[in-house]
């Protein structure tokens, strides 16, 4: 039961991708990540998810603060932003700065809860 409940809680990572139409960046991580993406070990870890920056924020989503870039890739775990990628730096770049947000996930442990003090550090680091 522990094992499914941490599985579970692992589980709770997402990577929010916002994005806006007629967006070249967006087309250009489409064409090179989005297909490949639920396939590697970070789509499993931290599935994509797609939110319009035109359209109003997911009430779940109240606590990031969104900027208007398009693309923004922003990792989440229980309602905490771990870090954010702003804006679309090519391929090889890209899967660098998730294995940074992934690590970053990684060490606050399976909970998703951290000291306020390195809460604190790690979102100024981001």
């Amino acid at each position: 039961m522990i094992v499914v409940s941490t599985f579970a809680k692992v589980q709770a990572a997402e990577l929010v991708m916002f994005e806006q139409a007629a967006c070249t960046w967006c087309e250009v991580f489409d064409r090179e990540i989005a297909p490949i993406y639920p396939k590697t070990t970070e789509g499993q870890r931290a599935p994509l998810r797609r939110v319009n920056i035109d359209r109003a924020l997911p009430p779940d989503l109240a606590f990031i603060d969104v900027e208007r870039l398009a693309p923004l890739f922003v990792l989440v775990q229980n309602g905490h932003e771990i870090g954010r990628i702003r804006g679309y730096p090519g391929e090889d770049n890209f899967w660098e700065l998730l294995g940074v947000l992934i690590k970053k996930l990684d060490s606050t442990g399976t909970s998703g809860e951290r000291t306020p003090l390195r809460e604190k550090s790690l979102h100024v680091a981001s």
